[in-house]
């Protein structure tokens, strides 16, 4: 029987070692603090594109109005502070009062949260009057009255008077998701004499703001999104541009990754079309412009809408009953039922036992490999007996090392048979965790319990740990190395290790070495996850390092190889039913020999 080339003890104990090693550099830059370089170099970006998004000044607007004609006002609760301005009658600043934003200068999550603030929000209704002169309502200064909980904004065009009237519930009784919804009615009176269209046409400028500490995954998270058919229907639009000239919207909205600015239109947006455009740096991540018409009736534009400010918070878009569950990017079909059934369910419980949220991710993974172990097992159980077979397939390859594949592989499949060994057996665990890898990409980024929660030296699970500075940027994998990234990396290297034995060379020239291919995808791996969630890295950590002392277990405590070879040896002498695969496998290359065979016949006769 051919040596054992599995890791002996000492393998073991340098695996204990590496991962003690790992672990003390973890404590050893917990409390490390952001390089005064870093500092400087983020403060000199800021600056230089604090204006990315451009700012609409009010006297280019409108030359008799000046800025200090503008007035505000506010309407608050204890969710939302919103203001509104004078200059077009718009939400001017929207203030969630219980999230905080990351700033870059202090490295931690303590600026206050603003979706709309600095003029990078900016819509209203533009219609045409009996002249032909295109008048838009952002154009036009408003008087503002304040009466309670409502704000009455009053404009005058040509005799025509248009009022905005804002209501923000700020009972403390009612209901969370009342809190973060503002009333919007439109109200028009004389409209119809100097305008003869019967719809108005809805513009909205939006920039979104920079919120999250991974840059890039917040802009890949940020998009249109918006609902028809009564709500039914669902659909996002990541594109540059994007069209629905033949729905009609229910609502349009702006996702980012944690929160969402939305606008809901009672009678519905028709002819929508909007385009987006990244910004490469500072304050702001995308442009985005949206454009639809809503109907007027005999000229007046008399139309109910609600703003949405809200948190991308499960149970909260659910409780509103308009699909605004979907902004949440869970996955399709049946991953996205894992995350919203399972995976948000099991950290629930979880966190309710008063873990932080890195051990909750701990706890998660070992329940879930738990799970899996039955088909673990077999995986590894098939590991080890086909390093058992390894002789005979050796034997096989060397024997038929100038004959036809197929008849090689006819006789490796053989050997197989009669071993009792079902290859297609290990491809069942690879197939189980596509799903589950897939989910939980999708889930760490986008779960906002996670949000701002640390865990050693990754002070926000949802984003990636950046303790390793680099002097320049690399290309894929930026200006900064994961710690948690490169633990992951090297558990995986070392399960690499430690199953790749069993993988059989190519034998034919030309053919892909799958080992070589095997040690490259780790590598591949980190640039991956170097600019992911932290919480994902650390979640294939643990489940790696799991692996690695299920393989150890089994290897030195549950299987003996003896008994293997012995049970393998006893299974060659008995006749051994053909499996339908197997059958099926054998007719195809029979089939596919034949075919070779006449292919051959048909060449010799033309000659």
């Amino acid at each position: 029987m051919q040596q054992n080339n599995g890791i002996d003890k000492k393998q073991m104990i340098s695996f204990a070692v590496l991962c003690l090693v790992l672990f003390g550099f973890m404590f050893y830059f917990q409390n490390k603090q952001t390089k005064e370089a870093e500092l400087k170099a983020q403060q000199q970006k800021t600056e230089q594109v604090k204006n990315a998004v451009k700012q609409t000044q009010a006297n280019n607007i409108n030359p008799n109005v000046t800025p200090n004609s503008i007035q505000t006002a506010s309407l608050g609760n204890s969710e939302l502070k919103i203001e509104f301005s004078s200059l077009g009658g718009q939400v001017s600043k929207v203030e969630l009062l219980k999230y905080k934003a990351y700033n870059h200068k202090t490295d931690n999550a303590d600026q206050p949260l603003y979706l709309i603030n600095k003029n990078n929000s900016n819509y209203g209704f533009q219609f045409k009057d009996k002249t032909g002169k295109v008048v838009n309502t952002k154009d036009l200064v408003f008087s503002p009255v304040v009466n309670g909980n409502s704000l009455t904004l009053t404009a005058d065009y040509n005799g025509a008077v248009i009022q905005f009237i804002y209501t923000l519930n700020n009972n403390p009784k009612a209901e969370l998701k009342d809190q973060f919804a503002l009333d919007f009615k439109v109200r028009t009176q004389g409209l119809s004499k100097i305008t003869s269209d019967n719809k108005a046409d809805f513009i909205w400028d939006y920039s979104v703001r920079n919120l999250e500490k991974g840059r890039a995954q917040e802009q890949s998270h940020s998009e249109f999104s918006y609902a028809f058919n009564n709500y039914k229907d669902y659909d996002y639009d990541g594109r540059t541009t994007m069209t629905e000239e033949k729905e009609t919207l229910n609502w349009i909205g702006v996702k980012q990754q944690f929160f969402s600015s939305v606008i809901e239109a009672k009678n519905g947006f028709t002819q929508s079309k909007g385009n987006q455009e990244n910004v490469e740096e500072g304050e702001y991540l995308k442009k985005f412009n949206y454009e639809g018409f809503v109907q007027m009736t005999g000229s007046e534009l008399n139309q109910d809408f609600t703003w949405y400010f809200m948190p991308l918070d499960l149970p909260l878009l659910k409780s509103y009953d308009k699909n605004f569950d979907e902004i949440l990017p869970l996955g399709w079909s049946f991953i996205g039922a894992m995350n919203r059934y399972f995976f948000m369910w099991l950290y629930a419980i979880i966190a309710g036992w008063g873990l932080s949220a890195g051990w909750v991710i701990f706890v998660m993974t070992i329940i879930v490999k738990l799970i899996l172990s039955p088909i673990m097992y077999k995986q590894h159980k098939l590991s080890a007996m086909m390093k058992v077979i390894r002789p005979e397939i050796d034997e096989v390859n060397a024997k038929f090392k100038d004959a036809d594949p197929m008849k090689k592989q006819q006789a490796t499949m053989e050997v197989y048979r009669k071993a009792g060994v079902n290859q297609m057996a290990g491809c069942l665990p690879a197939l189980v965790q596509i799903p589950i890898f897939y989910a939980l990409f999708r889930f760490f980024p986008n779960f906002i319990d996670l949000r701002g929660q640390g865990f050693w030296f990754a002070k926000d699970l949802t984003a990636y740990d950046d303790l390793i500075k680099l002097p320049f940027k690399v290309p894929f994998l930026g200006d900064h190395l994961s710690i948690f990234a490169l633990a992951c990396t090297v558990v995986i290297l070392i399960y690499t290790v430690m199953t790749s034995g069993n993988m059989q060379q190519p034998q034919q020239e030309g053919m892909p070495n799958m080992k070589v291919l095997m040690y490259i995808f780790p590598i591949t791996f980190l640039f991956f996850l170097n600019t992911s969630a932290s919480g994902l890295s650390w979640y294939y950590f643990v489940s790696n390092a799991i692996n690695i002392l299920i393989i150890l277990v089994i290897k030195y405590w549950i299987l003996d190889e003896k008994k293997i070879h012995a049970q393998i040896q006893s299974n060659k002498e008995k006749p051994k039913a053909e499996g339908k695969f197997q059958k099926r496998m054998r007719e195809m290359m029979e089939k596919a020999q034949e075919q070779q065979q006449t292919q051959q016949q048909m060449k010799n006769k033309k000659k």
